[in-house]
């Protein structure tokens, strides 16, 4: 970067315009498939798995992103953290309303993160979800702070000395990725085409972050809320490292309280690529 991108601060905290969504049956059964959901309400179609809820905003958030983000750092953007608190569940048939904002920024050694925070509705004005979006842009430094960030969520590290109460293994198909972009609507190629993925410096293609954060609602949902998606009140992780289509993923949960529990996703590779997860439960 020749020259020093600024941000554009006096953009944050504005809402976006409210953009619909309408919820359809298929496309929300095919997210179930696209992330090796077997949960029968999901793959039914009586209810959107809980992380669809990243479908309805993905296009909508982009551009308050760039409001405050010049499009220059576009090339050194990675997805770093994803926190979602459900309020109700997403019901197909359903007409959603969100809106967006850009909250805070902080610079780090290493980069910089950008906050966004979402909301998402019914038609009728009933809170559905919200959601914190982090996005680190690697390599930036804005030299400054500002605004609000994203809620912290840490591992305890006390709770290493304990047994987790769960752990599962999910297995990343080698369509994964195709599988999960159409379903999703995620185009970015880093996750379709092999050389551009090379190019940016990855192995390879790599699995979405919200696939991967998915995988680990299945499990918190299957082994520690009895199957019941609806229990699920709040899923929290921080993206650490790239999964590999044909990986196996390892999700191990701790319990952190009363309906509170603390998770780590680990790769065939020995690699953790969820830290920091948080799961609580109704």
């Amino acid at each position: 970067m020749t020259e020093q991108p600024q941000l554009k601060a006096e953009n944050l905290g504005v809402w976006s315009d409210p953009f619909d969504f309408k919820v359809d049956k298929d496309r929300a059964i095919a997210y179930a498939k696209a992330t090796n959901d077997d949960n029968p309400r999901h793959l039914s179609g009586e209810l959107a798995p809980p992380v669809f809820a990243i479908v309805p905003v993905f296009e909508g958030m982009i551009p308050p992103l760039f409001t405050v983000v010049p499009d220059s750092l576009i090339p050194f953007v990675v997805h770093g953290e994803q926190d979602m608190v459900f309020h109700r569940p997403i019901v197909p048939g359903s007409t959603l309303v969100s809106r967006a904002q850009v909250t805070g920024f902080a610079s780090k050694s290493s980069g910089t993160t950008v906050s966004v925070r979402l909301e998402t509705r019914t038609d009728g004005g009933d809170l559905v979800n919200e959601q914190w979006m982090v996005s680190f842009f690697r390599g930036f430094s804005a030299g400054e702070s500002a605004g609000e960030i994203a809620p912290t969520h840490t591992f305890p590290e006390n709770l290493r000395a304990a047994e987790p109460v769960a752990e599962v293994v999910q297995h990343v198909d080698d369509d994964q990725t195709f599988r999960y972009s159409e379903a999703s609507g995620d185009p970015m190629p880093i996750h379709l085409d092999e050389e551009f993925a090379k190019s940016a410096g990855l192995p390879g293609i790599i699995a979405h972050g919200m696939c991967t954060m998915a995988f680990t609602s299945g499990a918190v949902i299957k082994t520690v809320a009895e199957a019941d998606p609806t229990r699920l009140r709040r899923l929290a992780v921080r993206f650490s490292r790239p999964v590999l289509p044909g990986q196996d993923v390892t999700t191990r949960i701790w319990n952190n309280g009363p309906n509170t529990y603390a998770f780590e996703s680990t790769s065939s590779s020995g690699e953790v690529v969820i830290k920091d997860g948080v799961a609580e439960l109704s």
